[in-house]
């Protein structure tokens, strides 16, 4: 028998203690007949003014990760979705790849991990190559993003951190400051723009903005969980997000070639 109500999907999802944005999009998203499944990394919510304060940050998920997913065993979830970001990013695309390894052997299910989900949504609309992205972070997180792109083949054209003070502040940026930094990060010269730092609410806001500016502008939580529903064979088309959930039913052909280029 299958679950009554994920009776296609339970996706165990592990996110940040602090994160207050990635549920409430992730159920905003969610197909008919998928359940979402939370298990929070403990975290505490301290200062950040620096990048050692980001440092220490990024050592407080590391020690609680493991964890988090241990407590979402329990419910028998059919797939793990990681529900944060810098960790993805972190070390570039070769150390994402060995993360995404060690996150299946830990679990023994398939994960959609943020960094993987951008620059397969990125390869969903073609030959993209310049890009401009936007973080919450503060530049040493900015720093592995944009080694992270460039691994994969994109050009970082502009980034824009927005240094937010502490985890929880990241989800009190408002709709208004996040249209104004996409307006900031466009030009001529880029192709599409990325949001990354899954705390900030940017899944509705970047559709709107795709229409205005014509091209894609993809939001971390967006193509994460695009990329879940997907490799899940799940190919409903679910609107008010911008194109990518609504029109690409499917992962693109050559995504997982671009994967083994981090040996």
């Amino acid at each position: 028998m299958t679950d009554s109500l994920g009776w296609r999907r339970k996706f165990g999802v592990i996110a940040p203690s602090t994160n207050t944005s990635v549920q409430p999009e992730f159920e905003d998203m969610r197909a008919r007949g998928v359940t979402n499944h939370f298990s929070r990394v403990w975290i505490p919510d301290e200062p950040v003014e620096s990048d050692d304060d980001f440092n220490k940050l990024m050592d407080n998920i590391r020690k609680e990760m493991d964890n988090a997913v241990n407590r979402i065993l329990t419910c028998h979830p059919d797939y793990l979705v990681m529900g944060m970001s810098s960790e993805t990013f972190w070390g570039g695309l070769k150390t994402s790849i060995e993360l995404k390894a060690r996150m299946e052997e830990l679990s023994g299910l398939k994960v959609a991990m943020g960094s993987d989900a951008c620059q397969a949504a990125l390869r969903s609309y073609g030959d993209i190559k310049r890009i401009a992205v936007l973080t919450p972070y503060w530049p040493v997180g900015d720093e592995n993003v944009l080694k992270f792109f460039g691994d994969c083949g994109f050009k970082v054209v502009r980034l824009k951190g927005l240094k937010c003070k502490s985890p929880v502040l990241i989800a009190h940026v408002s709709e208004d400051d996040l249209a104004k930094s996409i307006m900031e990060l466009n030009g001529d010269d880029i192709e599409a723009v990325v949001q990354v730092g899954t705390n900030l609410a940017m899944a509705r806001l970047a559709g709107m903005a795709e229409k205005l500016l014509q091209k894609p502008v993809i939001a971390i939580n967006t193509a994460t969980y695009w990329f879940a529903l997907r490799d899940n064979g799940i190919t409903d088309s679910i609107e008010g997000f911008g194109s990518l959930l609504a029109d690409y039913t499917h992962l693109p052909e050559n995504y997982s070639a671009t994967l083994p280029t981090a040996n």
